[in-house]
């Protein structure tokens, strides 16, 4: 694992992004912002779910002033994800969100830049520049050929000098392909440049199987280069699933800690009991919990307390009969029918809250 690029650091509402700060997760509604009610509810249960910060879309002046409605509503800071139109921006930050994603270069006129970035600056509000492979400019089409990495830099680059000519810094950026290897080199060639925070995530990653392996690869890689500071897993599934997923890249790297760490073999010829179904069931009664907390289910009274030694509970089962340990020293013999049980028991002792 590299150090952390040293960003700058800028506040979206009041989670701090960049400059050695926790790296956040995010994700995005799925909802018609216009229908207050739903979006709030949808809002609500990514924040049970451990989502830190949610983005917004806004296609028209509908969702941009139902956008007060929903940010009253709910605790977490929210980003309004506004294409072209200088006005939609002006609304939302009227309406009171905490930080906008909008490219300057796409407004128009200059005019029209400033008035955003004026109003930004005086409600303190944080611009994302997001780059996206997909709508990458005539001219840097013609230059490049296709997106490649240095043009979705270049880009960046482009939209960065507006928003500095008008003496506005308070920006992070996001430069996003469907192609694992393209954003990852446009993060590196962009990381070398600029100290600017980075928001990093695979764009339009797939259904959950495909979407979850491509993402996993592209953050994973960037995640031990020490780039990102904040991170959004996209998924075409319930985008609760992409907070989980997103925790879980997390947790794999050492960079943050919550809920449970399951590990379970894959299982061999000594396997005597129906380890799969009993992972999953310990992974859904987990599914929710709050602390820390490392869970191993092990197909094998033989070998398994000692493969999992580090785990801070466990169970390893057996024709019949398993074990309950912690730290790799065995504490009870359970007959099969009571693992599940026994184990949760066992965690509910550590104080961890399930949901």
């Amino acid at each position: 694992m590299a150090a952390r690029k040293r960003t700058r650091k800028i506040f979206v509402g009041n989670v701090p992004v960049g400059g050695g700060s926790p790296i956040s997760v995010q994700s995005m509604t799925k909802t018609d912002t216009s229908d207050v009610k739903t979006t709030v509810r949808q809002i609500k249960s990514l924040e049970k779910a451990g989502c830190e910060i949610i983005r917004i879309a806004v296609p028209d002046l509908d969702a941009a002033k139902a956008l007060g409605s929903i940010r009253k509503s709910v605790t977490i800071p929210v980003i309004a994800d506004i294409h072209f139109d200088w006005r939609l921006a002006l609304e939302a930050i009227n309406q009171g969100v905490d930080s906008l994603r909008i490219n300057p270069g796409n407004i128009g006129a200059r005019w029209k830049v400033a008035e955003v970035v004026s109003a930004a600056s005086d409600r303190h509000v944080p611009i994302r520049i997001g780059v996206n492979a997909g709508s990458l400019s005539k001219k840097l089409l013609a230059k490049y050929g296709h997106p490649t990495p240095e043009a979705l830099v270049e880009s960046a680059e482009e939209h960065i000098n507006i928003l500095e000519q008008l003496n506005f810094r308070e920006i992070k950026v996001s430069l996003k392909a469907s192609n694992v290897p393209t954003t990852v080199d446009a993060y590196r060639f962009f990381s070398r440049r600029f100290r600017y925070p980075l928001h990093i995530g695979v764009s339009e990653a797939g259904p959950s199987f495909t979407g979850i392996v491509k993402s996993s690869v592209g953050l994973g890689i960037l995640l031990a280069e020490g780039i990102g500071d904040t991170v959004r897993v996209s998924l075409s599934a319930d985008p609760r699933e992409e907070i989980r997923v997103a925790y879980e890249i997390l947790k794999s790297l050492g960079l943050r800690e919550k809920g449970a760490n399951i590990i379970s073999c894959p299982t061999c010829g000594r396997c005597q009991i129906n380890l799969r179904g009993l992972a999953s069931k310990v992974e859904a009664r987990l599914k929710n919990i709050d602390k820390p907390i490392t869970v191993a289910v092990m197909g094998c009274v033989v070998n398994g307390p000692g493969e999992a030694l580090e785990a801070d509970i466990g169970i390893a089962g057996g024709k019949g009969i398993g074990l309950l340990f912690r730290k790799g020293r065995i504490i009870k013999r359970v007959e099969e029918k009571d693992l599940l049980n026994e184990l949760m028991e066992e965690i509910n002792k550590c104080n961890c809250s399930t949901g």
